[in-house]
């Protein structure tokens, strides 16, 4: 407990490859936590060496939570896994340990502390005409019908352009309207100690080319091979993770290994740029200097 009376919930967020998971484990081992995920990908059991998730040798030294649970022929939306993350938490404080969250998908995390706008279940047929837009179609097209969400999101964040154009074609509302009356976050229920890992990012870029070589020696191609032979669904986000779209086209002999492997760090360190912006803009000023609370 807090010296606020409130129940103590540490967080560490960072880019990938920053070190968030080495933190987290030296943290519960030094305090008996638990720790939970909140990365998008590593919710996928198909995904541990692609999503980097933690070895068989580190889950065993202290409990984890929330780690490839998931089948990835379906997706895991950001309000399922929050409400899995909460019943986390409290089975975590309920076994007298401190609960870790560490991960750094920005959705997810906004949701969990500051809850979901009440959306609509969006029409299936403006889902699929949006999402088999490519980034600089879907963020031209936002430009025009919500120029706000446009001017927010970066040009190549698929998945948030994605969404703000669905949102705003199926409601006739942008999604930032809908954001102003999010309801279930937790951010008032915790003692929520953040801990962010600030990287330069020469030396982030080198770690993020560094992981991709070291996913590709521990059977990167394997795992893809295994997905592709799945035939999944090409739109699930199990097949958009970074590296899965490019190993498979290695291995339909549509590009080289090399040519595969530069693609992947490329897109690794251009999602490390996109969250490191999100921590900058986002995680960072929404929690006051004086409590260390978030504000919704």
């Amino acid at each position: 407990m807090s010296l606020s009376g409130l129940p103590r919930l540490a967080l560490i967020a960072g880019p990938t490859a920053s070190g968030k998971s080495a933190r987290a484990l030296e943290l519960a081992e030094r305090e008996g936590g638990t720790v939970i995920n909140a990365d998008a990908s590593q919710v996928y059991r198909d995904l541990r060496i692609l999503s980097a998730r933690p070895t068989e040798e580190e889950e065993a030294r202290v409990p984890h939570r929330l780690f490839g649970y998931k089948d990835g022929a379906f997706a895991c939306s950001a309000a399922e896994w929050a409400e899995d993350a909460k019943a986390a938490i409290a089975g975590v404080l309920a076994a007298q340990r401190l609960p870790i969250l560490v991960g750094g998908t920005g959705l997810y995390i906004g949701t969990l502390l500051h809850g979901i706008a009440p959306v609509p279940e969006i029409d299936p047929e403006v889902r699929r005409t949006v999402r088999a837009l490519s980034a600089a179609a879907a963020h031209a097209a936002l430009a025009a019908e919500d120029p706000a969400a446009a001017a927010r999101l970066h040009p190549n964040d698929t998945a948030r352009l994605h969404r703000a154009l669905e949102v705003v074609r199926a409601t006739g509302r942008p999604i930032a309207v809908w954001r102003e009356s999010r309801a279930g976050g937790i951010a008032g229920d915790y003692a929520i100690e953040l801990q962010t890992i600030v990287t330069p990012v020469a030396e982030l870029y080198a770690r993020c080319d560094a992981r991709v070589d070291q996913m590709i020696a521990h059977g990167a191609v394997e795992e893809a091979a295994a997905l592709r032979d799945r035939r999944l669904d090409p739109a699930l986000p199990v097949m958009r993770a970074i590296g899965v779209s490019q190993l498979i086209q290695y291995l339909a002999g549509e590009m080289t290994l090399e040519t595969a492997v530069g693609a992947i760090k490329q897109a690794t360190r251009n999602y490390a740029k996109r969250q490191r912006t999100w921590l900058r803009h986002q995680l960072l000023p929404s929690f006051t200097k004086d409590a260390g609370q978030p504000r919704p």
